[in-house]
């Protein structure tokens, strides 16, 4: 089988390691003389004269000499040893497609890491999350060297597929200025100004940064495995040997790496809230700069695309909604926990009312009845009086949509809310 080329002591077993290193330093497409003499056994036994010559040969001379001859063909030439071959070139692309759970371990991982970078940063309040999907292939760094024509862009030392935070940005930039020239709607507060601030100058006589930040995004690729796109360059004879353009040429089928449709992309952007207030301290004002940005990442899911081949389709990508409210409930239980016992039963009375009321479920026997109920004794015998006064004020706002039995007074329910109510 063909070989990596790599010193002996690291042998050719590299199913364990990441796709970046089997795709890069661990590429096993080069040819060893085991190679070559399966190639001489398989032509020999064909049924054809250039089988029977080979067979001869092989017979006749050995496998030495038959290898030597048949390296000094013009047609069909066997491989030489270091050689890349057509026969290892197909296996290699199965090969490094595949990701072990290691793979996705990392990807997790890593991924996990930026969450966690990403609390300590919303602290703060500088921090931007937005959970996408890709609906197309993505690919990156097809520019790259490579042996097999196309390179592919991965993160090391992972070796994981990932697109980088500069290519963030680019895609953004130009999002944002094509919505300022008008020609796609409306520009949803973006302006020439506003680019300037958040992205930076490009103007080499007044270079200056931005106030966003762009992480790079690693994508948590669906499935198994990477895909294998395949692009069939026509007319090559024209473009490359400069021959006249006609339509018997042969096609020339080029495989390269894509991350699979349905990968999940998310994105972090972090703002320098000091530097933007000093530049421009109305694009804080009600986080007016995340309301900019989420208009510029619609329009470039819409429009551009993220990585390589965006003009015939590829990274096209999406809001990933399902993301977005997990995302908000995870935020929502962390602020829960985060609040006293007494904070968590006003809250707790608050959710239900809002949803029973959102549902015209506000009947005497709804939740909302009886938790109001619950929350008035118990704060009874709370000592702080801002959390009695804003217990008073949401059963109050209860008792507007739904009223309390005629039994209240009996019961002096009245009194005791008023109580709350005039804590000094």
């Amino acid at each position: 089988m063909p070989v990596a080329a790599v010193p002996r002591y690291l042998g050719q077993d590299f199913r364990e390691a990441s796709p970046g290193l089997r795709f890069g330093m661990y590429l096993a497409i080069w040819t060893d003389r085991a190679d070559q003499e399966k190639e001489v056994n398989k032509r020999a036994k064909v049924k054809s004269p250039e089988g029977q010559e080979v067979a001869e040969l092989l017979q006749t001379l050995g496998m030495d000499e038959t290898i030597a001859r048949l390296r000094r063909r013009e047609r069909r030439p066997l491989p030489g040893l270091w050689d890349k071959n057509d026969f290892a070139a197909r296996s290699a692309w199965r090969q490094f497609a595949e990701l072990s759970d290691a793979d996705r371990a990392r990807m997790s991982a890593l991924l996990q890491r930026q969450r966690a970078m990403a609390a300590v940063q919303a602290r703060e309040g500088g921090l931007f999350v937005l959970d996408a999907q890709a609906v197309a292939p993505f690919t990156t760094g097809l520019g790259n060297e490579h042996p097999l024509e196309n390179g592919f862009a991965f993160l090391w030392p992972y070796g994981l597929p990932y697109l980088p935070g500069s290519g963030v940005k680019g895609v953004l930039r130009q999002a944002a200025r094509e919505l300022v020239t008008g020609d796609w709607g409306k520009a949803h507060g973006w302006s020439e100004a506003a680019i300037q601030v958040l992205f930076g100058s490009e103007d080499i006589n007044e270079a200056r940064r931005g106030a966003l930040a762009f992480w790079d995004v690693i994508p948590q690729i669906r499935g198994d495995r990477l895909l294998v796109e395949v692009m069939t360059a026509h007319q090559s004879h024209y473009y490359q040997k400069g021959a006249s353009p006609h339509e018997s040429g042969q096609p020339n089928p080029i495989c390269f790496l894509t991350v699979p449709p349905g990968s999940g992309f998310t994105f972090h952007v972090v703002c320098d809230l000091p530097l933007l207030k000093r530049w421009s301290p109305e694009l804080t004002a009600g986080d007016r700069w995340k309301q900019l940005l989420e208009q510029a990442f619609l329009h470039a899911f819409d429009w551009l695309g993220f990585g390589a081949k965006t003009a015939v389709g590829y990274g096209a990508m999406r809001q990933d909604e399902a993301a977005v409210r997990k995302r908000e409930q995870a935020a929502a239980e962390a602020a829960l926990r985060r609040l006293s016992p007494e904070q968590r039963q006003i809250e707790a009375l608050r959710k239900v009312f809002a949803e029973e009321r959102a549902k015209g479920a506000l009947t005497a026997n709804s939740r909302t009845a009886s938790e109001r109920m619950d929350l008035l004794r118990a704060a009874q015998e709370w000592t702080d009086p801002v959390l009695r006064r804003e217990a008073a004020a949401l059963i109050r706002e209860t008792v507007e949509a739904l009223p309390w039995s005629r039994k209240a007074k009996k019961q002096g329910i009245p009194d005791r809310l008023n109580a709350l109510e005039s804590t000094p």
